[in-house]
């Protein structure tokens, strides 16, 4: 039997290019530019703008400024919020509670559960991410023009409804 040559490969493409991994590529971009918004705001305390800097605080502890609650929120219900795993959303808030922006009481609603509350450090961290959040969506918006920047985000609302 003679060799038959090999099929040609696949085309590909499609792995670089398909929606969700835009999506993430997109996510990627827009949470580094809000952490180097951050890093240089002149309000977020000097301590925290340092870590944002040299890239200490990563997207995964936007979680934390994006979930948690004004008034609290227990580890569990924070962590279902952010779609992690408890123990990951713990690890998280300790370090967060080290730096100083957050602090965990006890839940007056259940005494064997703990409440995690932004700091005053925290809260101003949460006024800087907003600022940094509203800068980086009028650079997308500058980026692609308002037209598209509406589409995208009525899109991306409905779809993740």
């Amino acid at each position: 039997m003679p060799d038959s040559p090999l099929p040609p490969p696949p085309e590909d493409g499609w792995r670089q290019t398909h929606l969700g991994r835009l999506m993430g590529l997109a996510l990627r971009r827009f949470d580094a530019r809000v952490l180097a918004l951050m890093a240089a705001n002149v309000d977020v305390p000097l301590a925290l703008s340092n870590l944002a800097a040299r890239e200490q605080v990563s997207a995964a502890h936007i979680h934390i400024t994006r979930h948690l609650a004004l008034e609290g929120s227990r580890l569990i219900d924070l962590a279902a919020s952010a779609g992690m795993s408890k123990q990951a959303m713990g690890d998280l808030v300790t370090q967060c509670e080290a730096w100083g922006l957050v602090t965990r009481a006890p839940d007056p609603l259940d005494a064997r559960a703990r409440r995690v509350r932004f700091t005053p450090t925290g809260l101003a961290w949460l006024q800087a991410f907003r600022v940094a959040v509203t800068q980086a969506e009028a650079e997308f918006r500058a980026a692609v023009g308002a037209e598209v920047a509406t589409v995208v985000a009525i899109g991306l609302e409905a779809y993740a409804m």
